[in-house]
């Protein structure tokens, strides 16, 4: 027990006589004693639902009112009635405001950036987290149990308990935690969602299920037959998660901008292996601009978490000139990624369903960071010491931005104190003016209005320039001081997008018992004979094994006992005298056989019928590195070794050799 109140479940399944028990998830008592998943957040199912159906029900709203107001316009250009067109006009009018209203409430809850911001002391500019998308319950049992009965020649009854504990997963993924825990559950689903996608999918047959999302950004829903589509969906929720937990961080310690860096880091990796393995997405979140731009949004809020550590590591003295120059630098490299997601935001058709109060906040970061770009560069200049004449062709590049031999050279960095002084009180005005705009953009919108953080942070750099600004403005200085440079970017760190590990955590097929992944899937197509039974002979029983799970008949003697009863080069053997042998090994095999008396043995064995995919022809999938390679890399010990590898990432265009393992060429048995 890892502890208290917790304990395993054991999915206790029937294969003969033998039971396989699977250790999957930690469980622990939830309200009113149920039990739940560990990462699973039950609170987050009410909260969240809530928030998404208020999203969905002013979507629909403003959808009837759009309509309304195309009607509308219709008619009053058709008409020439003086009285209609003034009743219409009318109506217009009234249809246009509430059009306006209901904007506006959809920005009040857009523009709640501040709900995952972290309680601590420190001051930090709050972060964009993203919303998960929701999703409705979902029936396996009907589709997956016609699927075994009418495929795999099975009982579908009898796999009840399988089917329970997929649904189980699924509705314990809607509501993960903001934690550790809470990705584990979504990776783990993830990958049982692979599986499933290799033993139950074909490119002509889906499994007839309608997985039903509600889109991140718009809260309108999206249905698809595709389990794509469901993994797609899960994978931006990887990304989502990760965003929330990078909000979350208290980045007022060096430890916490690191893990944010890092979870930022990871979301932007989710949302860039998504844009390039899934394309025809039914909702605007997942669309290839939308994907785009979160990407270089997490990179951007990475970036900036890139800056805070810088300034956390260790305080940098006034009179370190360098120091200071390089974090001017960097508060430029942050202001010029926020620049870049701006430009994407302010395009279509990214701005029709980006919330307006992103936006704006990415203006007002873009905007606060160059102006901290010029404060930094004031301090060097006003504070710093004199720095040696061998390093002002590297410190003028930092101000210019041109190359080090470079013709016609820009004006050298001041050595004198006056003109460092009225150099440095140029990037003062430049910071002032800055930061003066970014609270103008903080003020126009109502919804970040709201975030009281964000205004402290804006309003306390501002005091600090206009308080350096007024000691270096001399009573008798009556000369306006040139234009300050723009401060070149550039970054000692630039943070780039990690992809998600799905091997880290390790799951089983749920689906264990129908078979090895390799043949027991609905690519293929099968008939199963016997009991055949096979008497031995002087020459034993006359064929040839080969391979691992199941093991396969790799030849025939002509003549012999084998081909009188019947068996066929190619065939699978799936039992041996009545033991189920689909997971047994190729040494497994012939020792039972080895143990047969001359009474002989009774086989059961399986024939692949043409048109089905030989084992190791290749599966439809992307040439992703770093995802599932084999079911023993991905899950937990499975009973008997797994050979099958689930279907990676959304791939349906792709194709990747996969050979078979397994025991080389061995004759039956010697009498």
């Amino acid at each position: 027990m890892k502890g208290p109140g917790r304990r395993h479940i054991a999915g206790a399944t029937l294969q003969g006589e033998q039971v396989t028990e699977r250790v999957q998830f930690w469980k622990k008592a939830g309200p009113g004693g149920k039990s739940v998943l560990e990462g699973c957040d039950l609170l987050a199912n009410s909260q969240h639902g809530c928030l998404q159906s208020r999203r969905a029900r002013i979507h629909q709203q403003i959808n009837r009112e759009l309509r309304m107001r195309t009607g509308a316009e219709n008619l009053y250009r058709a008409t020439s009635n003086a009285w209609v067109r003034e009743t219409v006009a009318l109506e217009l009018s009234y249809v246009n405001s509430s059009l306006q209203l209901l904007k506006e409430e959809l920005e009040g809850l857009d523009g709640n950036v501040d709900a995952n911001q972290p309680q601590s002391e420190g001051i930090t500019v709050p972060m964009i987290p993203l919303g998960l998308k929701e999703t409705k319950q979902l029936d396996w049992a009907t589709p997956l149990k016609e699927l075994i009965s009418g495929h795999f020649g099975e009982d579908g009854a009898s796999y009840e308990a399988e089917i329970r504990e997929l649904e189980d997963l699924r509705q314990a993924m809607r509501t993960p935690s903001r934690s550790e825990a809470g990705l584990e559950l979504l990776t783990a689903y993830y990958n049982q969602l692979c599986f499933q996608e290799a033993r139950f999918v074909t490119p002509a047959r889906s499994l007839g299920l309608l997985f039903h999302w509600y889109d991140s950004l718009t809260g309108v829903p999206a249905q698809q037959r595709a389990l794509a589509f469901e993994k797609g969906s899960v994978l931006f929720n990887i990304g989502a998660l990760h965003t929330q937990i990078g909000a979350r961080q208290d980045r007022s310690c060096p430890e916490g901008t690191s893990c944010a860096v890092e979870a930022f880091q990871r979301a932007a990796g989710a949302f860039s292996l998504l844009r390039e393995n899934f394309s025809h997405a039914p909702s605007p979140d997942m669309s290839p601009a939308s994907l785009s731009m979160l990407e270089q949004l997490m990179t951007a809020q990475a970036q900036e978490c890139v800056f805070e550590g810088l300034s956390l590591q260790a305080p940098v003295a006034p009179r370190d000139c360098l120091a200071q120059l390089h974090l001017a630098q960097e508060a430029a490299q942050v202001a010029a990624e926020y620049r870049l997601v701006h430009q994407t935001m302010a395009q279509p058709p990214v701005q029709d369903y980006v919330p307006f109060p992103w936006t704006t906040l990415v203006h007002v970061k873009a905007e606060y960071f160059r102006a901290l770009a010029h404060y930094h560069a004031a301090l060097a200049l006003c504070d710093g010491a004199p720095v040696a004449e061998a390093e002002l062709p590297a410190l003028e590049q930092i101000f210019l931005g041109l190359p080090a031999s470079s013709e016609p050279r820009g004006p050298a960095l001041p050595q004198e104190q006056e003109e460092r002084r009225k150099l440095g009180k140029a990037h003062l005005k430049r910071a002032i003016l800055g930061q003066e705009e970014a609270l103008r953009l903080h003020a126009v919108c109502r919804a970040l209005r709201r975030v009281d953080l964000l205004q402290v942070v804006l309003a306390q750099a501002l005091r600090r320039s206009l308080a350096k600004y007024s000691e270096l403005d001399l009573e008798d200085d009556f000369c306006e001081a040139a234009e300050a440079p723009d401060v070149r970017p550039k970054t000692r760190r630039r943070p780039e997008g990690r992809a998600p590990s799905f091997s880290r955590v390790k799951v089983a097929d749920i689906f264990h018992r129908l078979g090895p992944l390799s043949v027991f899937s609905a690519k293929n197509r099968w008939r199963l004979a016997g009991p055949i039974h096979v008497a031995r002979g002087e020459g034993g029983f006359g064929f040839t094994l080969r391979g691992d799970a199941p093991v396969l008949i790799a030849a025939v003697v002509p003549g012999g006992r084998a081909a009188a009863a019947g068996l066929k080069q190619g065939d699978y053997i799936v039992s041996v005298n009545g033991q189920p042998c689909r997971w047994w090994k190729h040494a497994d095999v012939v020792a039972q056989l080895k143990g047969v008396g001359d009474e002989g043995v009774s086989l059961q064995v399986l024939t692949l019928l043409p048109g089905a995919e030989p084992p190791g022809s290749g599966d439809r999938r992307p040439a992703l590195g770093g995802l599932l390679r084999s079911q023993k890399e991905c899950g937990w010990e499975t009973p008997e070794p797994a050979q099958a590898s689930p279907r990676p990432l959304l791939g349906w265009n792709r194709k990747a050799k996969r050979g078979k393992t397994g025991g080389g060429l061995s004759p039956a048995p010697q009498p």
